[in-house]
């Protein structure tokens, strides 16, 4: 048989994905922003730090549909 999942723990997995999915979506700006920004200071490319933002959120939106969205 399969195990059913008591309600309090469904109370904590959704406290828990409250607090992870806009943690993702801002360390993936914040990485990816900072990667682009380096590149762009190394190749003297401005462009470079807000298409790492866009990127790192682009990922991070894919990351939390892989996790929480199936």
């Amino acid at each position: 048989m399969s195990e059913q999942r008591k309600p309090e723990e469904d109370g904590r997995d959704f406290a828990n994905a409250a607090w992870s999915i806009p943690s993702y979506l801002v360390a993936g700006m914040l990485a990816w922003g900072g990667v682009g920004w380096l590149l762009g200071r190394w190749l003297d490319v401005a462009a470079l730090f807000p298409i790492g933002i866009v990127l790192g959120t682009v990922l991070a939106v894919y990351l939390v549909y892989v996790r929480y969205g199936r």
